[in-house]
């Protein structure tokens, strides 16, 4: 027995870990395990958070070793165990870029179309799932099947309703007219292995602008969002709260500066922009009373710098909390954007009740998005903030949300669905299942309990 676990400190167990190198032998790996009755669990890098790639006993399959990258013109061939770190360099070197960007780089292309991973460029580009133009997956009979985007699913299925939100990964994606690419997409593992896609590059742009703008009040960067919003071509509109910004001074030694209460983050394509973009910028930064500490760049020296530091802060929240011998509790609800503020207010005011000094609020403001993440000092506080998550759950999903955004439900979560979806609508998914999965050996525990054993 291995003992197996994600980033976020959740842990399983495998009987044996295999790694095919080729999508072949893949498949011979999931024939053989139909004829002895195992059930298989797909793993990526293990930068998840949710617990899906640790399974509770069976294979664990590693798609590490499945690393074919052919970059072409507006395309590339990418195998699920490539990461998203080397396939954006190998599209660098030919003046294009991959769009998703998770904050994880380390992250695997099967684990991002695992989870239809989005990340701070989703607010201009999307998500995953919008930049894939075909998939390879193995199904658990060990049939391998390539699907082009809008190739529509031929079985039969019963629609599921989509929240308001700009983007979703709770459940699966059953839209009427649904894709087996975007179905596929999301579904955490649990309908197939994907081996293999096609993902869509862009030409990289001729100028960016990148800023780190510093508030002395909370209110005034929330402000800021929303005039924001509408700035042509902006990519990215980022937010930190004040306990995030301490967490990076005390954890990271950030120079952020003293008086600083709150922190967007922006990145605009500025070639093709009417007039001078710095100039505008400040002009903007003086209307939303941001401080004159605030940092903005134009080169890609600055734009690392800026991302190193976005990047270091789930780094120092995850391993504050991991330090403690908690797991990670944290928030992946996303709302309507026009619902935005009212579930800002929610969290500052429950939270500064409930868990003062005990938590952060970060992310992706600009799709209304954000991250809240209770830092527990105790068992009790620990409790306390893993039945307040369900709570903030009820909340987001009452103003028309979603239980989770872009990291999946995995095993960790998954009894969040049933706050979002009905028993019968979630009866509609568990038929999809059986029917590509019918004796759920296929990421058992994932998503959903499993039928036959109680984990």
């Amino acid at each position: 027995m291995t003992v197996v676990e994600d980033a976020s400190g959740y842990q399983g167990w495998a009987d044996c870990i295999v790694a095919p190198q080729t999508v072949e032998e893949l498949s011979e790996l999931l024939v053989r395990a139909a004829s002895l009755g195992v059930a298989v669990t797909p793993s990526g890098a293990g930068t998840g958070i949710t617990g899906g790639r640790c399974p509770q006993g069976g294979w664990l399959i590693s798609t590490g070793r499945l690393r074919r990258l052919e970059v072409g013109r507006g395309r590339a061939a990418v195998g699920a165990g490539v990461l998203l770190k080397d396939l954006q360099a190998a599209a660098a070197r030919t003046g294009q870029f991959y769009a998703p960007d998770p904050t994880e780089w380390t992250a695997s292309l099967g684990g991002t179309i695992a989870t239809n991973a989005s990340g701070s460029r989703s607010f201009r580009y999307g998500s995953t799932r919008r930049h894939l133009l075909s998939v390879t997956a193995v199904f658990i009979d060990g049939t391998v099947r390539t699907f082009r985007r809008d190739e529509p699913l031929d079985f039969p299925f019963d629609p599921l309703p989509q929240p308001e939100t700009t983007k979703n990964t709770a459940g699966y994606y059953l839209p009427p007219g649904a894709t087996w690419a975007g179905l596929l997409c999301g579904s955490e593992g649990t309908l197939a292995i994907v081996a293999e896609a096609e993902v869509s590059l862009l030409p990289q742009p001729e100028a960016l602008l990148t800023g780190v703008v510093f508030f002395r009040e909370t209110e005034a960067a929330l402000e800021a969002v929303d005039a924001w919003r509408g700035i042509p071509q902006l990519n990215m509109l980022e937010f930190m709260d004040e306990a995030s910004l301490e967490v990076l001074r005390a954890d990271a030694a950030a120079p952020v500066p003293e008086a600083a209460r709150a922190c967007l983050m922006v990145e605009q394509q500025t070639d093709g922009v009417e007039g001078d973009a710095l100039e505008q910028w400040l002009d903007r930064l003086e209307r939303a009373r941001a401080m004159e500490e605030s940092w903005f760049g134009t080169e890609a020296a600055d734009r690392e710098r800026f991302r190193a530091f976005r990047h270091a802060l789930p780094e120092a929240v995850n391993a504050r909390v991991r330090s403690r011998g908690f797991e990670k509790i944290s928030s992946d609800f996303a709302v309507p954007v026009r619902r935005n503020a009212e579930m800002m207010a929610f969290y500052r005011r429950e939270l500064e009740r409930d868990f003062a000094g005990c938590y952060t609020i970060y992310g992706h403001i600009g799709d209304a998005h954000v991250h809240v993440n209770i830092l527990p000092e105790s068992a009790g506080t620990a409790a306390r903030g893993r039945a307040w998550m369900r709570e903030a759950a009820r909340e987001a999903v009452r103003l028309g949300g979603t239980v989770s955004a872009e990291h999946g439900l995995g095993k960790r979560k998954r009894e969040l669905l049933e706050l979002m979806y009905s028993e019968e609508q979630i009866g509609r998914m568990k038929r999809v299942k059986s029917r590509l999965d019918p004796d759920w050996r296929l990421s058992p525990g994932t998503l959903f309990a499993d039928p036959k054993v109680t984990i």
